[in-house]
């Protein structure tokens, strides 16, 4: 562009109001669709059935006490030799399967570490043992 008075120069000015309109619009676009995004685990929860179910007598049960102490059947371990303890257990079995009952006042947290060392223990099937309601 020429302007008036000088003929040889030009006039370089950067219209910066597309470019601010643009990034309003990307700052209302991200702030719409960011609390709609959301992380987590899908969990396929079982469904609850009335009927209760009898754990066979040759099935191992894993508890856990109100102070985190750990049985496997009658059998106190501790949670660094669970792994091992589990292994022995299941050497040469084909059905890898254990149920799991936890006092309810033993946090979340402890009872999957637990089911962590179970899983790495090479068990594949593990079930919940709970009360009912009635």
């Amino acid at each position: 562009m020429k302007t008036e008075d000088e003929d040889n120069t030009l006039l370089s000015e950067i219209n910066v109001t597309p470019f601010v309109d643009v990034m309003l619009v990307l700052l209302i676009i991200f702030m719409v669709t960011a609390p709609l995004l959301q992380y987590g685990v899908k969990v396929d929860l079982p469904e609850s059935s009335r009927q209760t179910l009898e754990v066979p007598k040759e099935q191992v049960v894993l508890s856990i006490g109100k102070d985190r102490t750990i049985y496997v059947d009658r059998y106190k371990v501790s949670l660094s030799e669970l792994g091992k303890k589990l292994e022995a257990v299941y050497k040469g079995k084909q059905r890898k399967e254990i149920f799991l009952q936890a006092d309810k006042s033993v946090p979340y947290g402890f009872v999957v570490k637990t089911m962590a060392v179970i899983r790495a223990a090479g068990i594949d099937q593990m079930g919940l043992i709970t009360e009912s309601p009635d």
